[in-house]
């Protein structure tokens, strides 16, 4: 099914269908609304990050409409970014119906996340992003030890890693994530809406990882004041809740699964 772009009861708004699925929600007048729960929970990690307003570093795994990418630039003005997007038919239908910003920063190039990784300088980036769907599953090559050590390789000592992932309790594919993980980026946080986590649908669990300590408080303080608030799980909590898996690797590995 191919992609396509639907108006929205706003009148600069639009949602970007794909696969059948609502994949992005983009507000041309207002880019740092934000209509999609996870997508508000990747926002207040970038929020959280250094100084406010800051210049940052930006890696975006998955552009789709480009939401993050314009978030980032509104919200933390002459940040650098790259967005790795291999649907190519996407990013043309975005470009022409949903163009960015002028002068944004922002550049895109037709590569999965894996193959781009190499392209980027040892420590280079600040953060990583990664909210990359194929046939609404999180891409296999994505969540394993080997991609953890390429991430690692890319981040700067206190960047951090964001990974979008899809599951349902008891959670069996994203322990094995957590544990890939783990082998490079040792310092966890894992969020999730209150009914993902008590097994009542499935949904999104965002993955933050870093070699340094997060900002934990920061977060937590953030979702209890959000209108739709969700749960963040640290350190100990992390490995209770999600621990146990075998990590993900290239030789063993799977896509998440189909939750959206």
């Amino acid at each position: 099914m191919p992609a396509e772009i639907r108006p929205t009861e706003r009148p600069r708004a639009f949602v970007l269908a794909m696969d059948g699925r609502d994949q992005s929600h983009v507000d041309l007048d207002d880019p740092t609304r934000l209509e999609f729960d996870y997508v508000r929970r990747i926002a207040d990690v970038v929020d959280v990050w250094g100084e406010p307003g800051a210049r940052t570093r930006v890696l975006h795994i998955g552009g789709a409409a480009m939401t993050l990418p314009r978030y980032v630039a509104a919200t933390r003005p002459t940040s650098a970014q790259v967005v790795l997007e291999p649907a190519t038919d996407v990013v043309d239908l975005v470009r022409h119906e949903l163009p960015l910003p002028a002068r944004s920063g922002i550049k895109v190039r037709p590569l999965d996340g894996r193959a781009g990784l190499p392209a980027f300088r040892p420590g280079s980036l600040d953060l990583v992003l990664v909210d990359a769907f194929a046939g609404g599953r999180v891409p296999a090559e994505l969540v394993t030890v080997e991609c953890a050590a390429a991430y690692a390789g890319v981040l700067a000592a206190d960047g951090i890693l964001v990974l979008n992932l899809v599951d349902a309790a008891p959670f069996a594919w994203t322990r094995r994530v957590v544990a890939a993980m783990r082998t490079a980026l040792p310092e966890l946080l894992v969020s999730a809406e209150p009914a993902t986590w008590r097994g009542r649908r499935p949904g999104n669990l965002l993955l933050v990882a870093s070699r340094r300590r997060l900002p934990e408080p920061a977060l937590r303080s953030r979702a209890t004041r959000r209108a739709a608030p969700y749960r963040v799980l640290g350190g100990a909590e992390v490995s209770d809740r999600l621990g146990g898996g075998e990590p993900f690797t290239d030789a063993d590995c799977e896509p998440s699964p189909e939750g959206r």
